[in-house]
């Protein structure tokens, strides 16, 4: 099934279709870079293969601008899923994964980095 084809899952959704694996998750981080050390998140969406691999890994938002869009993508290449009993057929699907760096121990002030990271078009269910 092409990625067009494939159905479009929030986060929220996903494990309606696929549960995550990992327990842990590896990522590649630079020694230095722009606003490394600033609270953010970076949204990357991918598609989960029938594999439960994410393939087409693309990063869609940075907030705020900085240099940790490609450990956000070390992150999602590194994500394995397993299908859900609903999904017998492993249909896969498109999706996307909020990767979120030095938040605030405040909720309130976790919720609204989180919130800008948000990427339309993926409230199917």
């Amino acid at each position: 099934m092409a990625q067009s084809q494939a159905r479009m899952v929030g986060p929220e959704h996903i494990q309606a279709y696929w549960l995550m694996l990992n327990t842990k998750v590896d990522a590649d981080i630079p020694n230095s870079g722009r606003n490394m050390d600033k609270p953010g998140c970076v949204a990357v969406s991918f598609m989960i293969g029938t594999d439960g691999v994410p393939q087409n890994i693309t990063v869609r938002k940075v907030v705020p601008q900085s240099d940790l869009d490609a450990v956000a993508k070390s992150v999602v290449t590194n994500l394995r899923y397993g299908p859900s009993l609903k999904n017998s057929t492993h249909e896969p699907v498109n999706t996307y994964y909020i990767v979120p760096f030095n938040l605030p121990a405040d909720a309130a002030q976790k919720q609204a980095i989180i919130d800008a990271c948000k990427l339309p078009n993926f409230d199917q269910a």
